[in-house]
């Protein structure tokens, strides 16, 4: 089975999702993209209950092996830096009480991993996942696009257990082996705990 990565592009506002499958070499197949959204005028709470609720389903229906989150980095708008890392946190949360291996990115990082340029823009960044992936067109909105970039750094350059080799190839069938086992294990706790 491939190594399948659920991206994080954590906002308030917006938050990005994007799962990727592993293929051979460096390919990478599109398995969904999209946002997590909530109105700006809505109390906190409620706001990062919708988020909780709609990570946890996208991570419910695709059943990830490494969730992968955009790192927070210091910048000068004090309440964009903390509804990141207020979402940063619910992301990992989640992944936590699954069981599910957590990878952080800094946003250089995936602008490096992406397009081979550490400053690349996000037209940028959108071009080469066009291309990379195969897509019609650049995901929408822009958040959604992160989240696949985000996703596609952890497939390419993810340290842990459930990883591409150093080269970038497949994984190996132990790798693949430990992988299943480790899902499924996450699957029977989750079914065990459900019916209660």
């Amino acid at each position: 089975m491939a190594l399948r990565v659920l991206g994080v592009d954590p906002g308030l506002t917006r938050c990005g999702v994007g799962v990727l499958d592993a293929g051979t070499g460096r390919a990478a197949h599109l398995v969904d993209v999209g946002v997590v959204r909530t109105a700006a005028g809505d109390p906190i709470d409620r706001r990062l209950l919708a988020i909780s609720r709609g990570l946890e389903h996208v991570i419910e229906l695709h059943s990830p092996d490494v969730i992968a989150i955009e790192r927070v980095f210091a910048q000068d708008n004090t309440p964009t830096v903390m509804g990141t890392a207020q979402v940063s946190g619910i992301a990992i949360l989640l992944a936590a009480q699954r069981s599910i291996p957590v990878a952080m990115h800094t946003p250089s990082e995936v602008k490096a991993a992406v397009t081979g340029n550490g400053r690349a823009d996000k037209k940028q960044i959108q071009s080469m996942l066009v291309r990379l992936l195969g897509l019609p067109g650049p995901p929408r909105p822009a958040d959604a696009a992160d989240a696949l970039a985000i996703a596609l750094t952890q497939l390419w350059r993810g340290p842990g257990p459930v990883r591409l080799d150093a080269s970038g190839g497949a994984r190996t069938s132990a790798q693949s082996v430990w992988a299943e086992a480790e899902r499924s294990t996450r699957r029977a706790r989750e079914s065990s705990t459900s019916r209660f």
